[in-house]
């Protein structure tokens, strides 16, 4: 049974397993500096498909599929997954899910789903009443653009501190294993955290104020400082928020997270080769990034911990409009080499 430590953390006693992992992203994230580690990648926006939804929907079965091969399961064996992605009602994953006939637990994290979905899922291998589940999330530029911002036809400019939504996806299966494989040691479910921002397109600075407060509390929590990690990656904060965040934490809690951290929304993408701006963004961002390059370097033994905290802006077109905040939230997972 789970452990319960401090006021936001749990310790999953019987660390569950990631059995396998695999990513798919398009094609400015293959050209990216992590283009090797990316199992699937396409050439074409769409997938194949003849529209973006339908091509997210494709490109997070891909990696579904990906991850249960990997592992040597059947789809059968899978008895839960946890899934998410940024479209309203989650549609991408609602139809991935149709497609392939896996039961669902739909999840809605904003950019923060990746993290939440591999915590609820290692947390339910750890009840007991689950044996082999799936955590799972994805996004696209074109859908995410369209969806919260406007269409790509009509070319608006974005400021420097905007970031690009990550046309990837991601997924790994959680099950118990004597191998040696990456482990799920701890899992804190955040709290959503607001300073006021306004700014839809300055993300980055919305979700810094939560990150360091999940992070704050996870240390205290565990009783572990900084160096303790191998590395403390945030999801998707771009360059703008990871400033924030390293200064919040600093000014607000003593720390200096400067010689561990590291950012999915910085690692995905070469800002200044590729125009990005901040950095990526996007619920695949962490996803894709976690389940290739982090999963692979805790496997081969290059880290030996990693404490993953998934980034989300909880802002809406409709809130937007209506001038609101918004609002911020982390979730940790802790992920240990075998």
């Amino acid at each position: 049974m789970a452990e319960r430590i401090g006021n936001s953390t749990v310790r999953l006693l019987s660390r569950p397993s990631v059995l396998a992992a695999a990513s798919a992203v398009g094609k400015m994230e293959h050209e990216g500096p992590l283009a090797s580690s990316f199992e699937i990648f396409c050439n074409d926006e769409f997938w194949g498909e003849t529209t973006f939804e339908k091509a997210e929907v494709a490109m997070q079965k891909a990696a579904l599929a990906a991850a249960i091969d990997g592992a040597g399961v059947t789809a059968d064996a899978v008895e839960a997954v946890f899934a998410g992605d940024l479209l309203n009602q989650c549609t991408a994953t609602s139809f991935a899910m149709r497609d392939l006939g896996l039961p669902l637990a739909g999840l809605y994290g904003a950019c923060s789903t990746f993290a939440l979905s591999l915590g609820l899922a290692a947390l339910a291998v750890e009840s007991g009443g689950f044996h082999c589940t799936m955590g799972s999330a994805s996004s696209h530029f074109c859908t995410a653009e369209r969806q919260y911002r406007q269409p790509l036809e009509y070319g608006g400019q974005r400021s420097q501190a905007a970031q690009r939504t990550a046309t990837a996806a991601g997924a790994a299966v959680i099950g118990c294993s004597a191998q040696y494989r990456p482990h799920v040691d701890c899992f804190a479910i955040g709290r959503v955290r607001d300073l006021g921002i306004k700014d839809a397109s300055n993300m980055g600075a919305a979700m810094a104020p939560a990150a360091a407060q999940t992070i704050e509390y996870f240390l205290r929590d565990t009783g572990t400082k900084p160096g303790d990690y191998g590395m403390i990656l945030t999801g998707d904060l771009g360059s703008t928020g990871s400033e924030l965040l390293l200064e919040v934490l600093r000014t607000e809690a003593g720390l200096d997270l400067s010689a561990v951290h590291a950012d999915c929304g910085c690692l995905l993408f070469d800002a200044a080769r590729q125009d990005v701006h901040s950095g990526g963004s996007g619920a695949g961002c962490s996803a894709a990034v976690v389940c290739s390059h982090i999963l692979k370097r805790l496997q081969n033994g290059e880290l030996p911990n990693v404490l993953f905290v998934g980034t989300g802006a909880l802002l809406s077109p409709t809130t937007t409009l209506q001038g609101e905040t918004v609002p911020g939230i982390a979730h940790a997972v802790l992920l240990t080499a075998g």
